[in-house]
């Protein structure tokens, strides 16, 4: 019996190279992998839908749910994780100087639904008392012109939103001092370049980020995996099966990290990092799964509620195929 072929979008993450060189397989599945940009995989799977398995942006994914828009259906599997108090970042003359100090200032951001922004926007609101509304928000292409948003948004009326013009970038206005800040899951390239302007609202973002976790327990979900529908409806099995080998092409990656003789990844102090990371999240701190990720999602939803990016609150149970919610015992 032949393999079903599927098409399956995805960036290039050590978490998937066992299944993409074949060292992993997922039964009954050959997969063509698309190694593209999470930006350009979200665009045209959200607008076109052109892929069987892809990755993609979280936030979108809930917006999507909640509109009953889409012709796909989650995983619990988790391609991209990040905390984010690193992405935020200020023009020195802007007067910030903490979070509190952002009210009232004029900040960017490339899409008002990105999941980082998602999150950024969560923890300023639950742990420094500011508020969407309180901020004047920019949006618009962060390096390049003509950025717009994946899905229309339809927002609370206090959230005040200015596209940029188009011949503008956010990067641009950031380093000239058009805007105050720029929240964003990528560095712009100005600060990446030095500019005696730019600088990160929180310079020491790891021990911030780090007291974050100990405190919520949250680790970021950036993006999910999506399979779509006439996939699941024609082969039902394909959401398990992808499921139990992404776990395992990621357990490959834990088994690499515990073979200290020769340092597989090219930084020096690996073996300490990796080692602090453990002591601090445990074992499997890259968790996919519903249950081990419930708290993180439900602060999501939540998150995406209180922002006006979702109508409804919606159960995480059912954003989720259901064949990989339980499985079976002996």
């Amino acid at each position: 019996m032949s393999k079903l072929n599927l098409s399956f979008a995805c960036w290039d993450y050590d978490r998937i190279h066992a299944l993409t060189n074949g060292t992993v397989q997922a039964d009954g599945i050959s997969l063509n992998w698309l190694n593209m940009p999470v930006e350009e995989t979200f665009w045209r799977m959200m607008r076109h839908q052109e892929f069987d398995v892809s990755e993609l942006s979280l936030s979108s994914y809930l917006i999507a749910k909640d509109r009953g828009l889409p012709n796909f259906t989650a995983i619990p599997v988790f391609m991209s994780r990040c905390f984010r108090h690193s992405g935020i970042y200020i023009n020195k003359n802007s007067g910030i100087k903490e979070p509190a100090d952002l009210r009232g200032k004029r900040v960017g951001i490339p899409e008002y639904q990105l999941t980082a922004c998602l999150w950024i926007r969560g923890i300023l609101q639950h742990d420094y008392n500011v508020h969407p509304e309180d901020i004047i928000w920019y949006t618009g292409g962060q390096e390049t012109s003509g950025r717009i948003e994946k899905i229309k948004l339809v927002l609370p009326p206090e959230i005040n939103i200015i596209p940029i013009n188009e011949e503008q970038t956010l990067n641009e206005m950031l380093d000239s001092g058009e805007i105050d800040a720029l929240i964003a899951p990528r560095a712009p390239s100005c600060f990446l370049k030095g500019s005696p302007n730019v600088q990160r609202l929180f310079s020491d973002y790891v021990t911030v980020e780090k007291d974050y976790y100990q405190r919520t327990g949250i680790f970021p979900i950036m993006h999910v995996v999506v399979v779509k529908d006439e996939v699941l409806k024609e082969h039902p099995w394909v959401a398990t099966n992808l499921y139990k080998a992404l776990e395992e092409a990621k357990q490959k990656v834990y088994e690499g990290f515990k073979q200290t003789a020769a340092l597989k990844v090219t930084l020096p102090w690996f073996t300490s990092e990796w080692e602090n990371t453990t002591e601090l999240m445990g074992e499997d701190f890259w968790p996919y799964g519903l249950e081990k990720n419930r708290k993180t999602l439900e602060a999501a939803v939540t998150y995406s509620y209180e922002q006006g990016l979702i109508k409804n609150k919606l159960n995480i149970e059912d954003l989720f195929s259901k064949a990989t919610l339980e499985k079976y015992t002996l």
